[in-house]
């Protein structure tokens, strides 16, 4: 999907995904000393206002107009600043070497693009930095819910960790299963298969 097409889908509703942080980036960031985070492809802004609600100056970037509107406004409601950049992160050129945490929450391109936005990210964090991915794991596609349907965009913790060996010592990988809960389903919801890696800038 084009930044037309994703204008286009949170406009026809009033927020895409929740406006609460993802668990994965909660679990994985708290630990973390705030500084200066970078989230790529950051849409509403959930992690990122989350991320400065917990003392980080976050740049977030988004090829969605109206998706950093809504960032804009959910910050403004928190009480938080965060600062948004219109970019395609494809071709997105951060500050080298600039970032305490740089987030990467539910991008899904073909391989060679997002291989390429994978070593963006890792040239963007400073040594002893950290870089953390979220992704719907290509095993979602047969053994879990949600996420694209398409296995050439999927994530997995092969694709990431060779990715980011070359930068970064990997900390944490794994597949992990998230439950998702929406009317009309189990009282337990079902569950989705996300790629979790964290990595720390050599």
């Amino acid at each position: 999907m084009d930044s037309e097409e994703w204008d286009r889908r949170y406009t026809e509703t009033e927020w895409i995904w929740s406006a609460d942080p993802n668990v994965w980036v909660v679990r994985e960031a708290s630990p973390l000393a705030p500084g200066r985070a970078l989230d790529l492809a950051a849409g509403e802004g959930r992690n990122a206002v989350w991320l400065a609600e917990h003392g980080w100056r976050v740049d977030a970037v988004d090829f969605s107009a109206v998706a950093l509107n809504r960032a804009d406004r959910l910050a403004v409601h928190q009480g938080v600043e965060i600062t948004t950049h219109h970019a395609d992160v494809s071709d997105f050129a951060p500050e080298p070497a600039a970032y305490d945490l740089v987030l990467l929450s539910y991008l899904h391109l073909p391989g060679p693009e997002q291989s390429r936005v994978l070593h963006t990210a890792a040239e963007a964090a400073r040594v002893g930095g950290t870089l953390l991915l979220v992704g719907h794991d290509v095993d979602n596609l047969e053994h879990g819910t949600g996420g694209p349907q398409d296995a050439a965009v999927l994530t997995s913790v092969e694709q990431v960790t060779g990715a980011w060996r070359e930068h970064a010592r990997i900390e944490y990988a794994a597949v992990e299963r998230r439950t998702v809960r929406q009317e009309g389903m189990p009282k337990d919801g079902v569950e989705a298969l996300d790629t979790v890696v964290r990595a720390v800038r050599e």
